[in-house]
């Protein structure tokens, strides 16, 4: 993984010059340039240029929700979710929910206007079957979904919210 920022970087750096002091010396561009290898690159130069980069972050799809608890019983309790944040403009202004499971993240949004009610967001997910497997046993399963193990891009359980919202949860077959 690369480090978020070249500060990050640098800080790796000097720790890797501090770790082996006993034994060898680094320079300080040296041990740059050790840092970009052990992350794939050729040297510090290729890693500072990856920094200035325009870079984007992994985008949150937003799925339109028109009752936050039934949403936090559906996305939390049984799927698994957690509650990243929570955001109202004030006590009388619809919920927008932030939430995330491994590296996926959705918004819930009871604002009319964001998402469009029916969306769909594939998910990529490791472990399908085990995955189905715990959401069958919780009490609270609103729903039994199976496997299509035939579906395009690997075996994918589909799911639908209380709101239409559509997530299917694919093991891919490829990378």
């Amino acid at each position: 993984m690369i480090p978020s920022t070249p500060d990050e970087a640098k800080s790796l750096a000097r720790a890797l010059r501090a770790a082996l002091k006993p034994h060898a010396s680094l320079g300080h561009g040296q041990s740059l340039d050790v840092v970009a290898r052990v992350v794939g690159l050729d040297d510090w130069n290729e890693l500072a240029a990856r920094y200035r980069q325009p870079a984007l972050g992994c985008p949150m799809p937003i799925l339109r929700v028109y009752d936050s608890v039934r949403a936090r019983q559906f996305y939390v309790d049984w799927l698994g979710f957690t509650i990243d944040f929570e955001h109202r403009f004030d006590a009388s202004a619809p919920l927008f929910t932030g939430i995330s499971r491994g590296e996926t993240s959705l918004g819930l949004s009871e604002h009319h206007g964001d998402g469009t009610p029916g969306s769909v967001v594939w998910i990529p997910t490791r472990q399908l079957r085990a995955y189905r497997d715990a959401l069958l046993s919780n009490a609270t399963s609103p729903l039994r979904p199976g496997i299509d193990a035939d579906a395009p891009g690997g075996p994918t359980m589909t799911v639908t919210d209380p709101f239409g919202n559509e997530l299917r949860f694919c093991e891919p077959t490829t990378v």
